[in-house]
């Protein structure tokens, strides 16, 4: 999965044709790393179709405060340079498919 900073954010995010699955964790987050495995399982299935990018708070708070995450994971949806919609707390897999699949197209 891409890494982002606010170096990179603007390019891989915002002016990306495709969107952009932006998972706004950190290490010390229990939450987080269930949430990453399954990220990272489902990312190949969507290759093409959704962007799937991780966003380390603890790193990029900046980042973090100028999209409102306010706890984590936050998994945010961007298309064209806009968030559309966030899933706040770790999901099931299968919710989690539902919620790309509303994205991918």
């Amino acid at each position: 999965m891409l890494k982002i900073t606010k170096d990179n954010f603007e390019a891989e995010v915002l002016t990306s044709e495709i969107p952009v699955l932006v998972d706004f964790w950190a290490e010390w987050c229990g939450p987080c790393r269930m949430v990453g495995p399954l990220l990272e399982k489902l990312a190949p299935e969507y290759e093409g179709k959704i962007k799937f990018a991780k966003l380390n708070i603890d790193n990029e708070g900046e980042l973090a405060v100028m999209h409102r995450v306010m706890s984590i994971p936050t998994m945010m949806i961007f298309r064209d340079g806009a968030p559309l919609e966030k899933l706040v707390g770790a999901r099931p897999e299968e919710e989690l498919r539902e919620f790309f699949d509303s994205f991918a197209e």
